[in-house]
């Protein structure tokens, strides 16, 4: 193991031996009646969690009946402003006191990356649903160990990449599963950015800290939890995503708004097999670790490779699309993998123009999109019915191994590889008779 991997080990061990302890003791989730509301816990409410929070409190009051008890954060001015919003019951620093509510059915975890494994797994261990914004963990490792604890406890767990419930992706599922593009050989997609000030460097507030007094109080060895132990870095805490300890950059960011759908796309999620990553810090040289420009490649075992390019210096973006043998399905013209569009276009390659002509009566096919519940109401219908919500636990975990070797591909500077049987991140070369057998 490289020491990487051996500190990422270290920390995912000792969750593991909490999760195998605890599965053993699983509280016994609310019974909801036809007519009672989803009661929600919101741990984590700064930018993000508060964005998601309003958008459980509209779902909430329109189409899926639920509402807002309890909100947490370890800095106290957002508590506070979270309990304004939601009108919640309870406010509190300590998302333990969350969990231990038992008229909670459901969380929204929106905290830094670092603690999305242990707080989902808590979670879920106290019989409660999820909703894990993306990405969903740090690590491969955590990946899946939360993936074990949906299986062991039966919870429902969507990961809030909130564009795989666009149309677009089961658009060009189905055209590939029909055969329009033939053989998939390659998808391809990017994300960049340009921004003045650097991204994520979002506002510090000065008077915020571990020594200050009222709502400018930050509960700073909570909010480190497992991360290395170190004295209050204002800029650690508010732009967290510029450090390895916390985020992994621009691929667990932005990449997994990628990632995520083309799992979806491709018909079935997959692990990869080989992941490379290369880039580096251009031209935000301001005391961040991640980079600001960031390439990954990844080989899969059934025969196709994804080719992701970003930058956070430089806005134009690549076309996002899936290449077959035979045909080309263009998904995103703008590069832009958020959202929803109102058209795929799937164009014959030469070889198959005739062919592609005669089956469906034009030499290029315009697949419209249609209108599918948002990705909030399909968590908290799930909630609700038990079914299985679109960015699943296993499809999220498979998403989340390629993120995660690209970064650590990246940190190591060597390509890497997944033992599906071990389900394991090696160096060395597998086997892949063994992974299509």
């Amino acid at each position: 193991m490289s020491s990487i991997e051996r500190r990422d080990f270290m920390k995912t061990g000792a969750l593991a031996a909490g999760a195998a302890m605890t599965l053993r003791h699983n509280v016994q989730a609310r019974i909801l009646g036809a007519n009672d509301r989803i009661n929600v816990g919101v741990i984590g409410v700064g930018g993000r969690g508060t964005s998601v929070m309003k958008w459980a409190m509209e779902v909430g009051s329109t189409t899926r009946p639920a509402q807002i008890v309890a909100v947490c954060d370890v800095y106290r001015k957002r508590v506070n402003n979270a309990q304004s919003i939601s009108k919640a019951e309870m406010a509190t620093l300590d998302y333990r006191e969350l969990l231990a509510r038992k008229d909670i059915d459901a969380v929204v975890i929106a905290t830094p990356d670092h603690w999305h494994a242990p707080i989902a797994i808590d979670a879920m261990r106290a019989g409660k649903d999820v909703y894990l914004e993306k990405p969903m963990t740090r690590t491969v490792e955590e990946a899946k160990k939360v993936y074990e604890v949906v299986k062991a406890t039966s919870r429902v767990l969507q990961v809030g990449s909130q564009t795989t419930s666009s149309d677009q992706w089961w658009k060009a599922r189905k055209a590939i599963q029909d055969g329009m593009i033939g053989q998939l050989l390659m998808s391809q997609g990017s994300y960049h950015r340009n921004s003045i000030e650097g991204e994520w460097n979002w506002p510090i507030d000065k008077n915020a800290g571990p020594e200050a007094k009222g709502e400018d109080f930050i509960d700073w060895k909570m909010w480190l939890g497992s991360a290395p132990k170190r004295a209050f870095d204002a800029d650690r805490f508010f732009r967290f995503r510029k450090y390895w300890d916390y985020s992994g950059g621009i691929a667990t960011d932005l990449f997994y708004h990628v990632v995520a759908p083309l799992n979806i796309c491709w018909g079935e999620p997959q692990f990869p097999h080989k992941v490379m990553a290369s880039g580096g810090i251009y031209v935000f040289k301001d005391g961040r670790e991640v980079p600001d420009t960031f390439h990954l490649i990844a080989e899969f075992p059934k025969g196709h490779s994804l080719v992701l390019s970003s930058s956070m210096a430089n806005g134009q973006h690549i076309p996002g699309l899936i290449r077959g043998h035979e045909g080309t399905i263009m998904m995103v013209p703008d590069g832009r993998f958020e959202g929803k569009v109102n058209s795929i276009t799937v164009t014959p390659e030469r070889i198959a123009r005739k062919s592609f002509a005669e089956k469906w009566g034009r030499d290029e096919v315009q697949l419209a999109t249609e209108t599918r519940e948002n990705h909030m109401e399909n968590w908290l219908r799930c909630v609700r019915t038990r079914e299985t919500p679109v960015l699943d636990a296993l499809t999220a975990y498979k998403a989340m191994t390629t993120i995660a070797m690209s970064v650590q591909s990246y940190r190591e500077g060597r390509a890497l590889y997944f033992n599906e049987a071990t389900q394991r991140v090696t160096d060395k070369p597998v086997d892949l008779a063994t992974v299509k057998a």
